[in-house]
């Protein structure tokens, strides 16, 4: 499926880009990207490496140039502006703080007053008293604390995040993403995060742009781009996806292998002998007594289990159609209940209205 070039408009549009292109030699990173961005919301670019997120980060930040296409932040061209004329402050993944520096020079870097709001700034980050300290004395999360009250510090109207918590242990990235998120809304500043961490855009965000190959898949918010995957790449990109291989039957319904199933809402008009792919979340697999709720039920075996902590990954193999194999997510709880082990017989169930046909 084509990738979305100019997704949906949001509403009260802070920056907008029309037709950024970018290209290095023969490649090309961005190829006419559009996109508007809301006033006071949490956007992510979220995508693989190579996708070009952090290209189009940059050439908003005025650190790359584009070769075609248009930027306009709060009603004012700032297409060809030189990074310093432009109305942000910017986090970098490798902190790029002043080692020379005590904490409190690096946060008033720049400012023409420089004492008014650095302590202020330093206590809305949560480190009060980390002023004559020097960045080789903190924590990698005390420092991006630090670089984020930098960025703060001339109160800009946009802030960008480029990776700020890939270099952060788990527990400290957790941690952060919460206070990053509070301060944001505290603030109200538009604010644009980098990401190819799932989980991140999932939880943080107002709305995730997701990118691939220079393109914009799709634009909305956490749960559409979630539950309602506009390309076969989001789909798969974005969370876990069972993909089922079938081939249309007519009248909405399709074959996986010897099973004859009801396909996914919009089957109704495939031609007879099309094949297909079906997209259906681990979630939304039902087990045993709830897949009889189901119109589609099969019999399956228990292939492997995945411990995951609070949940479990099961995958099983259908009854008449061997090469297909169905992950479903189970709670711990449910599993220890049902006492699955492998080779287990069960039966599931796939909700025709939780599939998607892309």
């Amino acid at each position: 499926m084509q990738a979305v070039e100019r997704a949906e408009a949001l509403p009260a549009a802070f920056l907008s880009l029309t037709g950024i292109t970018k290209r290095f030699g023969r490649f090309t990173a961005l190829d006419a990207v559009s996109l508007d961005v809301p006033r006071g919301g949490l956007v992510t670019f979220l995508g693989p490496s190579g996708c070009g997120k952090t290209t189009l980060l940059r050439i908003i930040a005025g650190l790359e140039t584009q070769d075609q296409g248009r930027i306009v932040q709060d009603g004012r061209d700032v297409s060809r502006l030189p990074a310093i004329k432009r109305d942000y402050g910017i986090v970098f993944q490798s902190y790029a703080l002043f080692p020379n520096l005590t904490i409190f020079d690096n946060v008033a870097y720049g400012l023409v007053n420089r004492r008014a709001g650095v302590a202020e700034l330093l206590k809305l980050v949560g480190l009060p008293d980390a002023g004559g300290h020097y960045p080789g004395q903190l924590s990698g999360g005390q420092q991006q604390r630090i670089a984020l009250a930098r960025a703060l510090a001339t109160s800009p109207g946009l802030l960008l995040l480029d990776e700020p918590l890939s270099a952060l242990d788990a527990l400290e990235r957790l941690r952060l993403r919460g206070e990053i998120r509070a301060l944001q809304q505290r603030l109200g500043v538009t604010t644009i995060m980098v990401t190819h961490d799932q989980e991140e855009a999932l939880s943080m965000a107002d709305h995730i742009v997701v990118m691939s190959r220079g393109h914009i898949e799709q634009v909305g918010t956490p749960q559409q781009v979630y539950r309602e995957p506009a390309t076969a790449f989001v789909a798969d990109f974005v969370g876990k996806v069972n993909v089922i291989s079938a081939v249309a039957q007519g009248e909405g319904r399709v074959r996986v292998g010897e099973l004859l199933l009801n396909g996914a809402l919009g089957s109704e008009g495939l031609a007879p002998g099309t094949p297909v792919k079906l997209y259906l979340r681990p979630e939304d697999v039902m087990i045993n007594g709830h897949a009889s709720d189901h119109a589609n039920v099969a019999s399956a075996s228990v292939q492997k289990i995945e411990f995951l902590g609070a949940f479990c990954l099961v995958t099983v193999t259908l009854a008449g159609a061997p090469m297909q194999s169905i992950v479903v997510n189970l709670s711990r709880h449910s599993l220890d209940r049902m006492s699955l082990a492998i080779g287990a017989a069960l039966s599931i169930g796939l909700p025709r209205d939780c599939m998607r046909l892309l």
